[in-house]
């Protein structure tokens, strides 16, 4: 009778592996195929303007423009958009009462929605395009090209203040970021940003 028993109950246990194999599936697809597509869209024409924008135009001021409006547009789709609907993070500055300008790093609670591929696109992106400007930095420099200096120390405000962000919103949670140099480089970085999207705001 035991035995009997203990069949009964083994019986009710069903694993269900086709259900986990679609679990595994589904992390793996890209939900967000728009939000993915301007995740590097932008960014991607931003470098590849600032490497062949000479071939087409002479003028010096057609292709700042050119170039910080895409570095624009990116910063505000990667800020906003594409952040919050690849890996669910977030992050935003408001001024209380007293005057005081507050930076705020959120991060969703339930990573159901995330998948891997979204995730890894999203990082590379964040990450691979500011190492991409700093080699732009260094050439420029070594070339003695300043004026191509400034649009890629705006480029790196821009990119960079994003990076950082989003790497507050990923580790803030756990560990503070404290070192003064840290602290430094984040908040110039964010200022550089907001400096240089408002005369875009404006227009």
């Amino acid at each position: 009778m035991f035995f009997q028993s203990h069949v009964d109950d083994t019986e009710d246990v069903a694993l269900d592996f086709a259900s986990e194999e679609d679990a595994a599936k589904l992390r793996r697809r890209i939900r967000h195929p728009l939000a993915t597509l301007f995740h590097l869209l932008f960014r991607v024409l931003s470098i590849v303007a600032y490497l062949f924008c000479g071939w087409f135009s002479n003028s010096f001021i057609a292709s700042f423009v050119i170039i910080i409006v895409l570095l624009s547009m990116d910063f505000w789709t990667v800020k906003n958009i594409t952040g919050r609907l690849m890996v669910g993070l977030r992050w935003w500055n408001h001024v209380d009462e007293d005057g005081k300008s507050h930076w705020v790093f959120e991060s969703r609670k339930s990573k159901t929605r995330e998948t891997i591929t979204e995730s890894r696109i999203f990082w590379f992106g964040l990450i691979v395009c500011p190492v991409i400007w700093v080699a732009f930095l260094f050439a420029s420099l070594f070339s003695l090209s300043f004026k191509w200096f400034m649009v890629v120390i705006i480029a790196l405000g821009l990119t960079g203040s994003n990076l950082y962000g989003y790497i507050r919103c990923k580790v803030g949670a756990k560990k503070k970021l404290t070192t003064v140099a840290t602290s430094f480089l984040g908040a110039q970085l964010l200022r550089t940003a907001t400096t240089a999207m408002t005369p875009a705001e404006q227009k």
